[in-house]
């Protein structure tokens, strides 16, 4: 693996040690106070902060996880690093478009 990817991935996954931390807290505190769909979407609609903190969590996961798909690829199928490539960025893409359209539904109105 090239000493940029090494270091994004890294720096992306050193991101998301805090966002998982603070989305396990929510999830917590979501199921023990009961609230339902309603309630929660009630308190994330409109709201600025949670687009900027699901929206960063999308962007981190989806970088790390198409530099590992990439890595995977390159050291256990046997395709060229060029082919591995394109197929973890292709797949990081996925994430990254799927990720952003469900922060949309959750915060946007």
């Amino acid at each position: 693996m090239n000493v940029r990817l090494y270091i994004l991935q890294r720096g992306t996954a050193a991101l998301m040690v805090p966002l998982i931390a603070v989305h396990l807290a929510v999830i917590f505190y979501a199921t023990r106070h009961q609230l339902s769909a309603e309630d929660i979407l009630a308190r994330t609609r409109n709201s600025a902060t949670w687009a900027l903190f699901y929206g960063t969590f999308v962007v981190a996961a989806s970088i790390h996880a198409a530099i590992g798909v990439r890595n995977v690829l390159t050291e256990w199928s046997g395709l060229s690093g060029r082919m591995s490539g394109l197929l973890g960025f292709l797949f990081g893409a996925m994430l990254l478009a799927l990720g952003l359209r469900a922060v949309a539904a959750v915060v946007l109105p």
